[in-house]
C-alpha cells in the first residue's frame, strides 16, 4: 500500500507511544512495513536525481558506485565485495576521540578488552605465536581490516602481527583516525608490510596534524586513503580544506551512509531518517552528500577516487560474503541495529514538508485511523 503521508505520520505518533514490549499486530507490521517503504522510495527518488549529474559514476560488478581513477580503488574493498569478506582483526579497546557518529559513542569507557596479549579474529581470540596454526589451519581470507578502536593507542603491538600476514600474502588494511599516528610509527607500518591505511578525517574535524600525516604516510605505504562518515559536520569541513587534503597524494576517499544505532541515533534525532530494506537507519542528507561530492569530484577531475560506501553497498557485502561461505542462496547477515525501530526517529520525516514521497494511494478499509487494527 502506498499509504499517504498523512496517515503514516497518524499512525508513527500511535507506534511510538506504544510500551517498549508490546509488538505489533500482524496489520500494523504491515502499516509499519508500508511508511518505511515509503520514506525509501522517497530517499531513492531523490538519490537518483543526484545520480544523474555524474556522467562519469562507474561501479564494481554493480556491487558499489564511485568516480576517479580505476587503479586507485581500495584493495580492501575489492575483498570485501568480491573476494571471501574482511576478517576482523581487533585489539585495543581504547580511543582517543569523541565521535558523535561513531556506534560505541556514549559507551566507550564501558568496551571490554580482549585480553592481555590477545587478538581477536573471526570471534577466536589468538596469541601472535598461535598465527603460524591458524594460517596452516584455516583456509586463508583475501583481506583483513584491523578495527576496535583506535590502533595507534598501542600500535607497537600491531608490527608483529601485520608482518605475518603480509608474508602470508593476505591484504591488509588498518583504520585509524590518525591523531596519535607520527612518521615514525607510519614508516614502522610500511615496513611491516602494511599495504593499505584509511583514515577517519572526520574525527579529528581534518586536523592539519591528520592531514599531514596522510600525506607522510602515502611515503610509507601504498594505498592511503580516507574513509569516513559524511555528515554535514564533515562535508563543510573539508571543502574548507579541500585543497589541502588533495595535494597530500591520497588514492581514495570512501565515504561512508552514516547508519545509526541506539549509542548514537541521540545525537541525531530530528534528521529526516529513512530506513533501508528496514534494516540500516540514516539520515537522508548522508548519502546526498556524497552523492554531491562525487559529483565534484567528477566535475573537477580529481585523481582520487570516491567511494559511495552505501547501506547498499553493505547490503552488497553481506551477500557476497555469505555467497563465498557457502550460505544459502539469499542469505546475508544485514539487518537492524535495533532490536525494536525507534518510530519516534521517523517523525522529523513525516512532518518535513521538504520530504515528499512519491506516491500516495488511501489506506484500504481495515487500516484507517479509527479502525480496529490488529
Amino acid at each position: 500500500m502506498k499509504i499517504s503521508k498523512k496517515d503514516a505520520l497518524l499512525w508513527f505518533r500511535f507506534f511510538a507511544e506504544l510500551p517498549e514490549d508490546e509488538p505489533l499486530m500482524p496489520r500494523q507490521q504491515e502499516l509499519a512495513s508500508a511508511v518505511f517503504a515509503q520514506l525509501e522510495t522517497a530517499a531513492e527518488a531523490r538519490r537518483a536525481a543526484l545520480e544523474n549529474e555524474i556522467p562519469h559514476l562507474k561501479t564494481l560488478a554493480g556491487r558499489t558506485r564511485y568516480v576517479g581513477p580505476d587503479e586507485r580503488f581500495p584493495q580492501g574493498c575489492k575483498s570485501c565485495l568480491l573476494g571471501t569478506g574482511l576478517s576482523a582483526v581487533r585489539k585495543t579497546n581504547r580511543c582517543d576521540a569523541r565521535c558523535p557518529f561513531c556506534y560505541d559513542y556514549g559507551v566507550l569507557d564501558q568496551i571490554p578488552p580482549i585480553g592481555e596479549g590477545l587478538w581477536e579474529i573471526g570471534g577466536t581470540r589468538f596469541y601472535e605465536r598461535d598465527l603460524p596454526l591458524l594460517l596452516a589451519a584455516s583456509k586463508r581470507p583475501t583481506g583483513i581490516a584491523y578495527v576496535y578502536l583506535e590502533p595507534f593507542m598501542e600500535i607497537e603491538k600491531y608490527y608483529g602481527v601485520i608482518r605475518a600476514f603480509a608474508d602470508a600474502g593476505i591484504h591488509q588494511h588498518l583504520y585509524t583516525n590518525g591523531i596519535r599516528a607520527t612518521e615514525e610509527t607510519l614508516r614502522a607500518l610500511g615496513e611491516a608490510g602494511l599495504p593499505e591505511i584509511r583514515f577517519n578525517l572526520g574525527a579529528s574535524r581534518a586536523a592539519d596534524r591528520v592531514i599531514d600525516n596522510i600525506r607522510i604516510a602515502k611515503k610509507y605505504i601504498p594505498l592511503v586513503g580516507i574513509e569516513t562518515p559524511m555528515t554535514p559536520d564533515y562535508y563543510e569541513v573539508f571543502h574548507q580544506k579541500k585543497s589541502a587534503i588533495l595535494a597530500t597524494g591520497l588514492d581514495f576517499m570512501n565515504s561512508a551512509e552514516l547508519h545509526l544505532n541506539e549509542n548514537n541515533l541521540p545525537n541525531y534525532l530530528g534528521e529526516t531518517l529513512y530506513a533501508c530494506r528496514m534494516g540500516y537507519v540514516s539520515p537522508v542528507w548522508s548519502r546526498e552528500l556524497t552523492l554531491r561530492l562525487m559529483a565534484e569530484a567528477d566535475r573537477e577531475s580529481w585523481d582520487v577516487v570516491v567511494h559511495d560506501c552505501s547501506n547498499m553497498t553493505k547490503f552488497a557485502r553481506d551477500l557476497n560474503l555469505k555467497a563465498k561461505e557457502g550460505g544459502w542462496f539469499g542469505a546475508s547477515s544485514y539487518a537492524s541495529e535495533f532490536d525494536r525501530m525507534p518510530y519516534e526517529a521517523f517523525l522529523p520525516a513525516l512532518e518535513d514538508d521538504a520530504f515528499p514521497f512519491v506516491e500516495e494511494e488511501p489506506l484500504p478499509e481495515g487500516y484507517r485511523p479509527g479502525d480496529i487494527v490488529l
